[in-house]
């Protein structure tokens, strides 16, 4: 009996340490905690961060096999990337086809004019030294001047013009014209009428008919042909250019050819081509009316014409600087 009690005593002790020991171990483990959380406190030490919480509403849905899907509607082999459009172009294609234009919409921009387009009823005038210039000759100073002016409106025009020529004070020539001009383009007129030669010899009178205009690259053209008395004809041809080397400094080179149909000793011309003259005056346009030049210019007489001059003891081919002024008003 003793031994049996002795037994359940041991048992009952052993239970009781095993039952002991794991409150011991949550025991340690809090006052641990508890010492941590107190050590961390003094040392001002921040609780390490807590995980984040998941995300609401957010379902896993399972990945979707496309390839196992049939799409009946789209067969992308019988579809052609010509058709597509890809890209701002296609962006920018109008939604709504654009009509075309019509005979109306097309009167609607452009209105009839309220009144009619003419010329200028005005009457006007322009008068003008071409060239007023000297130069140093063999007997004395040369003078030579080539002017014109118009009276008229912007179609109708009275022309005159005149040339001459003077050397130690004696007119080697000089001549006048009065023609009518009629415009038939904006840069074209025709001009008729008469011209009266002073000098040289005895004064004689030519019906005149010619063109005068500004022909492409900027030449302004004159040719007119002379017909006379006695059958004397002539024709007069000559052109120039101005160059703008700046505003006010031109450069102008100047052609000039005649031909003459009869030889006339007393009148020192010749028949077929009877000179011709080359010049490259500068000027600078003080104002726009008053331009002094300087240039040089040299004259040639060919065939008969060369000819008698030389029997009259007359250079063929001269050459010469001149000093001018060009004017107008």
């Amino acid at each position: 009996m003793k031994r049996m009690t002795a037994i359940a005593n041991r048992r009952i002790g052993t239970l009781a340490l095993l039952l002991a020991f794991p409150l011991h171990g949550a025991l340690a483990q809090s006052h641990a905690g508890h010492d941590n959380d107190h050590h961390r406190h003094h040392r001002h030490e921040t609780p390490p961060p807590k995980a984040p919480a998941a995300e609401p509403h957010k379902i896993d849905r399972p990945e979707t096999d496309h390839s196992k899907m049939d799409h009946p509607g789209n067969d992308h082999a019988a579809m052609g990337h010509a058709a597509m459009e890809h890209g701002p172009q296609a962006a920018s294609l109008p939604k709504t086809p654009i009509p075309p234009v019509t005979q109306a919409d097309r009167a609607a921009a452009n209105r009839p004019l309220h009144h009619s387009m003419s010329h200028g009823s005005g009457i006007h005038q322009f008068y003008r030294f071409d060239r007023l210039e000297a130069w140093d000759a063999d007997h004395g100073t040369g003078l030579h001047w080539e002017a014109e002016g118009w009276i008229g409106t912007d179609t109708d025009r009275l022309w005159l013009r005149s040339a001459g020529e003077r050397e130690d004070g004696s007119t080697h020539s000089a001549d006048l014209e009065l023609l009518y001009g009629r415009s038939i383009s904006p840069w074209w007129d025709v001009v008729a009428g008469v011209r009266h030669d002073f000098k040289p010899g005895d004064g004689r009178s030519f019906a005149a008919i010619g063109v005068m205009g500004l022909a492409p690259q900027k030449f302004e053209v004159e040719a007119t042909l002379y017909a006379g008395e006695g059958g004397q004809t002539a024709f007069v041809f000559e052109a120039e250019r101005e160059l703008l080397l700046t505003n006010r400094l031109i450069l102008q080179p100047v052609l000039e050819v005649e031909f003459h149909g009869r030889t006339e000793r007393a009148r020192g011309i010749g028949s077929g081509l009877g000179s011709i003259e080359a010049g490259l005056r500068l000027r600078y346009e003080i104002t726009r009316r008053f331009a002094p030049y300087v240039g040089i210019v040299r004259e040639r007489a060919f065939g008969t014409t060369a000819e008698l001059r030389r029997d009259a003891g007359e250079g063929v081919d001269e050459t010469r600087v001149v000093v001018g002024v060009r004017t107008w008003f």
